[in-house]
């Protein structure tokens, strides 16, 4: 009798902290699914299997557009009406949507059906040296020839001059974080994953550069034009081109 009731009165004492544990519990079943497989999460990866461009489109024109944002208001770069958002964030949408998404789509997808099937450790660093010495060079260029165009470059050699600068530090980058990234792919995530992922690390690596660059701008504006920086009102003042 003294043995039932302990053993009743353990399984009915409250959890400490079981509140936060099952709200935690109820958002985790709500992104992932859990065993039901209903959750964002799942509806995302099913929206990936089912229809992988137009997915991989829409994931990478709001990363896209979003970084833009991101970036400006890390670097306090406002346009001139003094907003975080210019005309430059529906351009990084196209960019990222109609250009990035199915470049990286058809990229990828070449990159695994040559290795598919290959598992060994030779395969996987060949794939990976695949990857950066073809596919990162590709993607860069495109990149800049983008960015350039999206600044108001006009003619072939702006764009080529933008190329040109900034083609071996973006390069620098690729090499340090795509073997990494890659690495993590192969090992941990499924095929039709790769894209998305990809783009998730370049939004936070293309969030950190377009920042410092746009620093590096504002900081080379106020040192030309208005010395310290700040104007009598005590703000600093913007490009008078800055709402491209």
């Amino acid at each position: 009798m003294s043995v039932k009731f302990e053993k009743e009165t353990i399984r009915d004492a409250p959890i400490p902290g079981g509140r936060k544990q099952t709200f935690a519990h109820e958002v985790g079943e709500r992104l992932t699914g859990g065993e039901s497989q209903t959750g964002y999460l799942a509806a995302y990866l099913k929206q990936l299997q089912t229809n992988p461009l137009r997915t991989k489109m829409l994931t990478s024109g709001t990363l896209s557009a979003l970084q833009e944002v991101l970036a400006s208001w890390i670097a306090h770069d406002r346009s001139k009406h003094g907003h975080y958002i210019s005309s430059r964030v529906p351009k990084m949408a196209v960019y990222g949507a109609f250009v990035s998404a199915p470049l990286g789509h058809v990229l990828i997808t070449i990159l695994q059906k040559l290795f598919a099937g290959r598992t060994s450790l030779k395969a996987k660093i060949l794939q990976i040296l695949v990857s950066n010495l073809i596919i990162s060079p590709i993607q860069n260029t495109v990149y800049l020839a983008s960015m350039a165009i999206i600044a108001g470059a006009r003619t072939f050699h702006q764009v080529r001059a933008t190329i040109k600068a900034g083609f071996m530090p973006v390069m620098k980058v690729s090499w340090i974080t795509s073997p990494l990234a890659l690495a993590f792919a192969q090992k941990f995530l499924p095929e039709h994953t790769w894209v998305p992922f990809f783009n998730i690390i370049a939004f936070v690596i293309g969030t950190y550069i377009n920042s410092h660059t746009k620093k590096k701008r504002l900081a080379a504006l106020r040192k030309k034009h208005y010395g310290d920086g700040r104007s009598q009102s005590g703000r600093t003042e913007e490009y008078s081109r800055r709402d491209y």
